[in-house]
């Protein structure tokens, strides 16, 4: 089952106490040129080999993103999460495209060419 969740939400969750790890799904290149703020980059063909050292609590609240919504990175890094028994995993599926075109800022190389 696929539990994704919205940008105001993410946006709300983010704000909040109990704010979600984000984890970028894409490859190094593309998280270094531009990521949201405060994610960490596991590429989803990664997650079994990286996530449960760096992750270990397996109810922690996570947020999975990549490109765009046609973009697969997300949704494959949410199920296998969710088959290494993490509970709390959602999907931002429309991703960084939606982020930037929301006009919400980026950071990285390239952060500041692409928010404008």
């Amino acid at each position: 089952m696929t539990t994704t969740i919205s940008r105001s939400d993410l946006q709300a969750a983010l704000g909040s106490a109990n704010a979600p790890v984000l984890i970028e799904a894409l490859p190094a290149r593309y998280y270094v040129d531009a990521h949201l703020p405060g994610a960490i980059n596991i590429p989803h063909d990664k997650i079994d080999e990286t996530v449960k050292t760096i992750l270990p609590d397996l109810d922690a609240p996570i947020v999975v993103y990549c490109a765009n919504g046609p973009c697969n990175n997300s949704g494959i890094a949410q199920v296998a999460l969710t088959k290494l028994g993490y509970r709390n995993v959602r999907d931002y599926h429309d991703g960084k495209q939606d982020w930037l075109d929301a006009g919400l800022p980026l950071q990285g190389q390239g952060a500041l060419e692409t928010s404008g």
